[in-house]
């Protein structure tokens, strides 16, 4: 029921690696005073048309770039507008929320309080953070630096009610009761595997050795230091600023202001000009933290797993996605970067701290290639003031396939990622394999790889191979100019002994309860799942995610390499069999969803404040009266969302065999009004 991401959804840091294409531009350019030739002029061009080509292409509604070099802002400007409906334009104040980029943030408070004396890296997080429990006793092993350079082993990211509408604290004490009940998907060190949690649990830290709330922390210590007026809370919950609002590309529909109440994870925001200051407080000693802690943050923190692929992993520091690139290290340039991504913005940015140069870019819209853009604005910065050579980039003919080797045919079969299940098959005759992805049970073709020189290749200039590391199986792609790997998929191992759930799983149609009515529209494709088995692959099940079948009660992780994973647990509640999917409940619809029928009808929300569900019995057009919390979704059948009282007004269409979701607080009170929808309907 689900629109299966494949290869390319597989972690941030890979989407880096991977060929993307975005662009953004326009606004008031502000070059640095010169009376030679401004340096910058080719970088500024070069960003103007990245920026714009992504506004024009859907991929972006607006953006802000900026560049500082010496300390000084030698170029901000913004593109597109910040509100449509008022014609107001983003400029370089506007707002964007910067996502992960806020995970160097809680990094630097953290190393902040080591220079305190009062955090160890070293440490295990579970002394600074006693609360801190899982139901896997290796947590204990887990260090302050694991939970920021991403080898803690978490599962990965607490979803439920922590993207919405307005901060929410409860997420805090949320990710702490997930994590008693979970376990990790690899030791402590054991690899780098993206991971959210591990930010949330050092947010929770820096409060508790501070003695502070963490925003007053930053704002102590970084934000007012560094002169960071425009750095703050995401943009929900931000007033009385200009603010870049989100508009869906393929419905042009406003999103109510985006608040992310993960702040260590991803839950500020800032202006790109900001980002760049708050970068160039990486370049010397005391202009925010002392020496030796200065150079921790600078340098890679690699994990066990390091050096076991073919090229290096891209070098995760504490907080920083990168920190290095082979163009630059050969050129002798320090480079840090750090991405960002919400359900409405993206984020780049990257600083060269011994030269004192950092560029920013910042988004809205997720795909806008905020990334790329700002690498390529880094590449022509440096170019520009002659650090490095401009690297010519000519057209070479794709690779002649070769017949794929036998020993590789065993490489064949089931694959996971952060995107689901994937499926590879190597053609009879060995000249190709295909990549399938599936969407419930129904297989669809994602590419076709022909193998040439070791490498699988998909004629878009992507290259991949298999690796075999003890008992587990990658698909890795490598990316020869950047001279990084990254894990793409994993494979599924087969079972010798397959054990079955409780209950049966196949074609299961479940409902979320524990929804928020602020919870964010991007989230919604949580709220309504279907579980599938597949007879391939006895004991696994597919539900948000593949899972191995441990027990008549639970599912677990069976990767160690795919990021936020989660665990199932299966649980009787008033007569009905339940589940836990780590951070989100459900409730089979047979048993929960009540039938909608013309009239009135009225839906109460109980103590515990879970969401309810209805099944439109026929083709009905309905009204609703609810509090001003409260919120109304229809589902089609095919899942998808019909209607959001989040984002649209007024009567609703629900087609028979629709779900409506009713969410609010405790005791809220819903008045459906429904009545038959006179539908024509063509004969077959």
């Amino acid at each position: 029921m689900k629109n299966i991401r494949a290869i390319g959804a597989v972690c941030l840091c890979f989407l880096l690696v991977v060929s993307l294409t975005a662009a953004h531009a326009a606004g008031k350019a502000k070059p640095a005073p010169n009376t030679g030739p401004n340096p910058y002029e080719t970088a500024i061009e070069k960003v103007r048309g990245d920026i714009w080509k992504a506004i024009n292409s859907g991929k972006c509604g607006s953006a802000s770039a900026a560049i500082t070099v010496d300390g000084k802002t030698v170029y901000a400007e913004g593109f597109g507008m910040a509100d449509r409906e008022k014609s107001v334009p983003v400029d370089a104040s506007t707002l964007f929320n910067i996502g992960s980029v806020s995970k160097v943030y809680v990094a630097a408070a953290v190393m902040l309080l080591a220079d305190d004396g009062r955090i160890d890296l070293d440490k295990p997080a579970s002394y600074y953070l006693p609360q801190f429990r899982m139901a896997d006793s290796r947590y204990r092993a887990i260090t302050v630096r694991m939970l920021l350079n991403h080898t803690s082993g978490l599962p990965g990211t607490e979803y439920a009610n922590a993207f919405g509408f307005k901060y929410n604290d409860k997420v805090k004490q949320d990710t702490i009761e997930t994590l008693t009940r979970s376990h990790l998907k690899h030791a402590p060190g054991a690899m780098a595997v993206y991971c959210n949690d591990g930010f949330t649990l050092a947010e929770m830290i820096v409060e508790r050795m501070s003695g502070m709330t963490y925003l007053d922390f930053l704002n102590r210590r970084i934000f007012k230091p560094l002169g960071l007026k425009n750095t703050g809370v995401s943009v929900g919950g931000i007033r009385g600023k200009p603010v870049a609002a989100y508009y869906d590309p393929t419905t042009g529909k406003k999103h109510p202001p985006e608040a992310l109440s993960v702040l260590g994870a991803g839950g500020l925001s800032s202006t790109a000009v900001e980002l760049c200051r708050f970068a160039d407080a990486f370049a010397a000693e005391n202009r925010l933290l002392k020496k030796a802690s200065l150079a921790e943050m600078k340098k890679a923190q690699p994990s066990a797993f390091a050096g076991k692929l073919r090229q290096p992993e891209l070098s995760f520091g504490l907080g920083w996605d990168l920190t290095g690139l082979a163009r630059y290290d050969a050129a002798g340039i320090k480079v840090l970067g750090k991405s960002g991504g919400t359900g409405n913005y993206s984020s780049m940015v990257y600083t060269a701290p011994d030269r004192k140069i950092s560029v920013a870019v910042i988004a809205t819209g997720p795909q806008s290639g905020a990334m790329l853009i700002a690498l390529d604005l880094l590449d022509a910065v440096l170019v520009g003031k002659k650090m490095i050579p401009k690297e010519e980039k000519g057209v070479t003919a794709p690779p002649a396939a070769a017949l794929i080797p036998q020993e590789d045919v065993q490489f064949g079969g089931y694959y996971g990622s952060q995107g689901g299940l994937a499926q590879i098959v190597f053609a009879a005759d060995r000249k190709s394999v295909a990549v399938f992805s599936f969407e419930g049970q129904e297989k669809k073709p994602v590419v076709a790889l022909a193998y040439s020189g070791g490498f699988y290749h998909d004629g878009k200039g992507n290259d991949f191979y298999f690796a075999s590391i003890g008992p587990e199986t990658y698909f890795v792609q490598s990316n020869p100019t950047l001279k990084v790997d990254a894990i793409a998929m994993q494979k599924v191992n087969p079972l010798a002994k397959p054990q079955n759930l409780r209950i049966g799983m196949d074609g299961k149609v479940w409902l979320r309860r524990n929804v928020a009515p602020f919870e964010s529209v991007a989230a919604t494709d949580s709220h309504l799942e279907m579980s599938h088995l597949y007879k391939d692959l006895p004991g696994y099940v597919a539900f948000r995610g593949v899972k191995r079948i441990d027990s008549p009660e639970y599912a677990a992780m069976p990767f160690d390499a795919v990021r936020d994973q989660t665990e199932l647990f299966i649980f009787e509640r008033n007569g009905a069999m339940w589940a836990w999917t780590s951070d989100m409940l459900y409730s089979p619809a047979d048993s929960a969803a009540a039938a909608l029928k013309p009239g009135e009808t009225s839906v109460k929300i109980g103590d515990e404040g879970y969401s309810e569900w209805l099944l439109a019995a026929e083709d009905l057009i309905m009204n609703y009266t609810k509090p001003k919390q409260g919120r109304v979704i229809v589902f089609n059948a095919n899942d998808t969302v019909a209607y959001d009282s989040a984002i649209d007004s007024g009567e609703a269409y629900a087609a028979r065999g629709s779900y409506i979701e009713v969410a609010g607080a405790a005791d809220d009170l819903v008045t459906i009004n429904a009545r038959q929808a006179v539908v024509v309907r063509k004969k077959p």
